[in-house]
């Protein structure tokens, strides 16, 4: 009994990857078309284009993993069924709930490939492929690490701690350095807004070195002029969806903190945690379209891929769309992250019910 439990989750699993592994092959492809629009700006060629597919790719395998399940469980469970397989199963004894349960078996381990993809791997190499490509097309050096965002400008170095808005950001400090590559100036503001072409600080502290000597001014407020400006730091961030759920936490706490709302993070986050639940509902989905015809021969092999692609692509889509109207019409971003799933999981619980 364990032997033919293990069997079939192991044949749905592997089904699930290779079917995922195809649908991303299909998005690179597009993608690969997609950024040969950039090719030949600034230093944007044909090995940054395969680096950055290369790089997105966790996170596309991670958005399409759901699909993929529910199209190679479809298949492979279909293959089971036309070959009888699934009948002797029940032949020999197995009821059709454990045959549901080992199916449903098989979504614990996809789950956890989804959780350690979307919480570690992706963000990880998402946030490279965007510093490569933005490195690239702007020819401006820049990098996110533990200690902030970084910016090179020539010989003027830009750390900033916290980008609350793309035209407003928090705790930033500039470095200039003379032709020697001695520090000449330290600057810190506690904020910086930007507006008609040019960045006004509040609340500075500088420091001029000159020789020996350092001599440190107070400011309340100052212009300043640099290439640092909302489009480019738009092409260095990442969208919230993009990352990991601990630092959506992190960031929703810090706007609670400072009185702000930000339903755009509090949907990304709440995105982040019901994501994994559908892989083991998209296999949820696919037995009751297999079980319920499997004594009279079920629908083909073309036939369940296309119900497959229909259905996956379909809630992908909704899901998307449902969560762009909550943050229209102000729905809890609760409510906005996991009403699809919801939705999903009681037809499944339907059809479950029905071939049982």
């Amino acid at each position: 009994m364990k032997t033919l439990t293990r069997y079939l989750a192991v044949e749905v699993i592997k089904g699930s990857l290779l079917a995922t592994g195809v649908l991303l092959m299909l998005v690179n492809f597009f993608t690969f078309a997609d950024e040969l629009g950039d090719l030949g700006k600034g230093d944007y060629g044909i090995r940054q284009i395969l680096t950055v597919l290369l790089l997105t790719s966790p996170r596309d395998f991670y958005e399409l993993l759901p699909s993929g399940t529910l199209i190679g469980s479809l298949v492979v469970l279909g293959l089971l069924a036309s070959g009888r397989e699934l009948m002797a199963m029940q032949s020999a004894g197995i009821s059709r709930a454990k045959l549901m349960g080992a199916v449903l078996l098989a979504g614990v381990p996809l789950s956890l490939v989804s959780v350690g993809t979307g919480e570690y791997l992706a963000p990880m190499a998402e946030r490279s492929a965007h510093t490569l490509k933005a490195t690239a097309l702007k020819k401006q050096v820049a990098a996110r690490t533990r200690y902030g965002f970084w910016v090179r400008d020539g010989r003027v170095f830009i750390n900033i701690r916290q980008i609350q808005y793309l035209d407003t950001l928090a705790d930033i400090t500039i470095y200039e350095a003379g032709e020697s590559s001695d520090l000449r100036v330290a600057s810190h503001a506690g904020q910086a807004m930007y507006d008609e072409g040019q960045w006004h600080l509040k609340k500075i502290r500088e420091t001029r070195f000159a020789g020996e000597q350092a001599v440190a001014v107070k400011k309340e407020t100052s212009d300043w002029s640099s290439v640092l400006a909302p489009d480019l730091l738009n092409a260095f961030v990442l969208q919230p969806e993009n990352l990991p759920a601990q630092e959506l936490a992190r960031y929703i706490t810090y706007l609670k903190d400072n009185g702000q709302q930000s339903p755009i993070v509090e949907l990304a986050f709440w995105g982040r945690l019901a994501h994994p639940l559908l892989t083991l509902i998209m296999l949820m989905v696919a037995i009751p379209f297999v079980l319920g015809n499997a004594v009279r021969g079920g629908m083909g092999t073309g036939q369940r891929i296309v119900v497959g692609v229909v259905i996956g692509l379909g809630f992908y889509l909704f899901d998307k769309m449902f969560g762009h109207i909550g943050l229209i019409y102000e729905i809890s971003p609760v409510v906005a992250a996991f009403g699809p799933t919801t939705l999903a999981l009681l037809g499944a619980a339907a059809g479950l019910l029905k071939v049982e």
